[in-house]
């Protein structure tokens, strides 16, 4: 029994050994290689006293040593961390004190950005860093040492076995989200989350040995690790790719035959305006679209680039790795819809007082199964707020297992075809992440002290939701937008920098005194559409 995701390597490797497992910048690591690979940075890890439960940031962008560190992670029990390489340094340090990481695996450009303010946390005595400089090696409180796994060709039995006394319902990753307060909160996957997203995943996508899986996106989206573990599930291959310019895409997809992309709307409407030559890419066989509606229209061009491939559009949220998708044979069927549970999930849609929906009747969307998360690490009470008893369970029985409440309303129709109606909380969706309005607004309100009021709104701009910000200064004050914008780059991550920055006399009020961001976004919903303020 497959018990972790270095486990499911393992058995991969006996497969398929000489099969290659990943693509990077021109070079390639065969399934034994990076078996063998990960064989040597868990010895490292254990000489840094790295044991089961114990949090692993790895704060690097892809590339094997982060796929290495994940699956050596995996094998001593340990909880590994995926930090997004966008975040700013502020935002990096919360994420490491807030799980108290004992390890962090980075490079030296990161780690010399984050040393000033490293002194702040007390867990982190080691810094293991992909080519050190001199100058990094040594600081007050943390030993820097230098990542030593090499590539080795030769054939290390790939035996299944345990290095630590690890369960699949044991706690196995962190991936962090963008919380209501502002501050980033930790979804806590089990290792039976991830074996079994992996497995329903390839079911329904019908991957096979042969797909070679484009990884665009971050690592530290679950959408993006997704691709990692649902690759080796088959024993397919994955290509590394930091998202550059479009026609990178189109010149990987080329060169690696590429059978499988996995994007969300605002990637996608770049990648439909690339410059696909001819049989450039007649090797993808589907695509894939979460984090986001699918506009039709966009859907339409991107099936007239990919003429060969069948489209899936995906929903779901960290909280529950996937929940449904629609399958392709639906899609002209059924405009609109998210489809139906993945397998081995089941989805219902619940009233306020938690009774079921009939068809047709607007509801909140409930996921239940085996990818419910374990919560928010260091966050009980926002974990019972989402994380409720299942109301599926039968009467009597209190059953271990909870539900995900998502937060969002959605409704089915009379065959049980599910449709997503809108957010019930003021989350952000832009560019397949889950973005704080606080965060921006906290962010706004650091760039002039004349500023009074900062309200910050996704506003659907055509393909996705954008960050429009309105803000009322002092009286007499006078400000730049433009300026502003351009400060902003360098304390927020491009996915959360607003589209637009308004100057407002004032922001409306509810009788609560706060910001009315409801009237606010119903007021500007056409703003991107009509291009000029109200």
């Amino acid at each position: 029994m497959i018990k972790n995701l270095f486990e499911l390597l393992a058995l991969s490797t006996q497969k398929f050994a000489n099969k290659p497992a990943l693509h990077f910048q021109r070079q390639t690591l065969s399934y034994q290689q990076l078996f063998n690979a990960t064989r040597q940075c868990i010895s490292q890890l254990q000489g840094f006293g790295v044991s089961r439960f114990d949090r692993v940031a790895i704060f690097l962008p892809k590339q094997f040593e982060s796929v290495i560190s994940i699956f050596a992670s995996s094998a001593l029990g340990a909880i590994f961390v995926p930090i997004n390489p966008l975040l700013k340094p502020a935002q990096v340090i919360h994420i490491l004190q807030d799980c108290s990481v004992k390890l962090l695996i980075t490079n030296d450009e990161r780690y010399q950005r984050l040393l000033p303010m490293l002194s702040e946390l007390s867990d982190i005595k080691d810094v293991l860093l992909l080519s050190p400089s001199t100058h990094a090696i040594s600081s007050q409180s943390i030993q820097c040492h230098r990542w030593l796994p090499q590539v080795i060709d030769e054939q290390i039995p790939a035996e299944l076995y345990t290095l630590s006394n690890s369960t699949e319902i044991d706690a196995a990753a962190i991936f962090y989200t963008s919380g209501s307060t502002g501050k980033s909160k930790g979804v806590v996957l089990s290792n039976r989350n991830i074996l079994v997203g992996a497995s329903s995943v390839s079911s329904y996508l019908y991957n096979t040995a042969n797909d070679v899986l484009l990884a665009l996106l971050p690592l530290s989206f679950d959408y993006g690790f997704s691709q990692i573990t649902t690759a080796v599930q088959v024993g397919a291959s994955v290509v590394l790719l930091d998202y550059v310019l479009v026609q990178d895409v189109v010149k990987a997809v080329h060169d690696y035959k590429v059978t499988g992309i996995a994007a969300v709307p605002p990637l996608w409407s770049q990648l439909v305006k690339a410059n696909w030559s001819k049989g450039s890419n007649e090797s993808v066989r589907y695509f894939t679209n979460s984090g986001g509606t699918m506009p039709l229209p966009l859907l339409n061009e991107l099936q007239q680039v990919f003429k060969h491939a069948e489209p899936y559009l995906m929903y779901g949220l960290t909280e529950s790795f996937r929940s449904t998708f629609l399958a392709p044979s639906e899609i002209l069927k059924r405009p609109g819809s998210i489809g139906k549970a993945i397998p081995n999930v089941e989805i219902t849609v619940v009233r306020e007082d938690g009774s079921l929906c009939g068809p047709n009747e607007p509801g909140e969307l409930v996921h239940r199964g085996p990818l419910v998360s374990l919560g928010y690490w260091n966050a009980p009470e926002q974990t019972a707020e989402r994380f409720k008893a299942d109301p599926m369970a039968p009467t009597g029985i209190q059953l271990p297992q909870l539900a995900v409440f998502s937060g969002d309303t959605v409704k089915y129709d009379e065959e049980g075809y599910l449709y997503f109606i809108g957010r019930r909380d003021e989350m952000i969706k832009t560019s397949g992440y889950r973005v704080s309005p606080t965060e921006v607004e906290d962010a706004v309100y650091r760039l002039d002290p004349a500023i009074q009021d900062v309200a910050a709104l996704g506003i659907f701009d055509g393909t996705d939701q954008a960050i429009l910000v309105l803000v009322a200064l002092a009286a007499g004050a006078t400000a730049s937008p433009e300026q502003w914008l351009l400060q902003l780059k360098r304390s927020l991550p491009n996915f959360m920098l607003p589209k637009a920055i308004l100057l407002k006399d004032c922001l409306p009020k509810n009788p609560n005194g706060k910001i009315d961001r409801k009237a606010l976004a119903q007021d500007y919903q056409q703003y991107f559409f009509e291009g000029a303020p109200i």
